[in-house]
């Protein structure tokens, strides 16, 4: 008979199925807000590794902001456009991407600049997209997330208004803005976070795909829409060499002229290119590792090296004007790693595979 928290977790699964099942949905929030929320739940993981309790609609509308970005890019070859994300015959695109949109022509008009770069150069232009976009959600999807049918199921999160409430009210002073999310839900989403990420995306594509009719073929339409390419990578590739010494983070082979970097929590686990998630990898060692997860060993190692090399790490970041968020980082990887069974499959190198250390992990961790 599984645990209590496993049956908890599975219960809560079927709720969330339920809620991306519903038809009446006519964009694609609904699957950003999870993802989103997801994601704050790994960032702000607390040092035993539970899940926060609250969250602010401003963290999230940052956290939206970071997943529609690379979506507000001309998608094709022939005649490339920002792929369409509502389906209301009223509304020819989603007020979020819109937003962005106009944000991305003004302060970011390279396709492969990023929101880091962006916020960087106007901070300002920032911080007022992220007001609007938060009154997007505090409008649709928040108040509506919930609603399977006429009754709003409460199993997620609580908010104190609902989708009539007024601009002047919800952005005055003293006005409670908090997401609290409902029992363990919030440590449910980071439970299920390996199951759900990949599921939640490829819905998210299948519905962009849906909308935009036979001119988007489904193929390759989540890479571009939620996947990371070497080139974006490029900037900071040498640098990362010298911070490595030339070495394989994993084996500690010389590095020749073919090589490549690698995201150490894994992207298709957490959307993560902080300069201290990614290290130097030989083709062999990366090619094999994948999207799997480190053993201990190599945890131990990467956290070594995020407080020995910080100031190299830092620099790096300053001169790139690179994605740089420590705290962020070693959180995600927590709440990851000190969930896992202790049966839990952890690459090591080539085709060699360990159980989870999970002694080894929380030392790691707490040190």
């Amino acid at each position: 008979q599984a645990p209590e928290q496993d049956r908890g977790a599975i219960a809560f699964g079927e709720k969330l199925l339920t809620v991306l099942a519903e038809g009446r949905y006519q964009a694609t929030y609904k699957y950003a807000v999870l993802l989103a929320l997801m994601d704050l739940c790994l960032e702000r993981s607390n040092p035993s590794g539970s899940a926060p309790r609250t969250v602010g609609t401003a963290e999230l509308a940052r956290k939206i902001i970071e997943l529609y970005f690379p979506h507000a890019t001309p998608f094709g070859k022939d005649a490339p456009r920002v792929l369409m994300q509502n389906q209301h015959r009223g509304e020819k695109q989603a007020k979020v991407v819109t937003l962005i949109e106009r944000f991305r022509k003004l302060h970011a008009p390279d396709p492969g600049a990023t929101l880091w770069r962006a916020r960087q150069h106007d901070p300002v232009a920032y911080e007022r997209l992220v007001r609007e976009v938060e009154w997007v959600l505090a409008q649709m999807p928040l108040p509506k997330l919930q609603r399977l049918g006429d009754r709003d199921v409460r199993f997620l999160y609580e908010i104190s208004w609902d989708d009539a409430v007024r601009r002047r009210e919800f952005v005055a002073n003293g006005f409670d803005r908090s997401i609290r999310f409902v029992g363990d839900a919030a440590d449910h989403l980071v439970r299920l976070s390996g199951l759900l990420r990949p599921f939640i995306r490829r819905e998210w594509a299948r519905m962009v795909a849906r909308i935009n009719g036979d001119l988007v073929p489904e193929s390759g339409l989540e890479e571009f829409l939620f996947g990371v390419s070497r080139a974006t990578l490029a900037p900071v590739r040498e640098d990362l060499r010298m911070v490595d010494e030339g070495r394989c983070f994993y084996c500690d082979r010389r590095l020749g002229s073919a090589w490549e970097v690698d995201h150490f929590v894994p992207w298709a686990r957490f959307p993560n290119n902080g300069v201290e998630n990614l290290v130097s990898a030989d083709v062999a060692c990366n090619r094999s590792k994948l999207d799997h997860l480190a053993s201990a060993e190599h945890v131990e190692r990467w956290l070594e090296r995020a407080a020995k090399r910080a100031d190299e790490l830092a620099s790096v970041a300053e001169a790139r004007r690179w994605d740089r968020q420590p705290d962020r980082s070693v959180s995600v990887a927590r709440s990851i790693y000190l969930r896992l069974p202790s049966d839990a499959q952890l690459w090591r190198s080539g085709r060699e595979f360990v159980n989870a250390e999970r002694r080894r992990l929380v030392e790691a961790f707490s040190g």
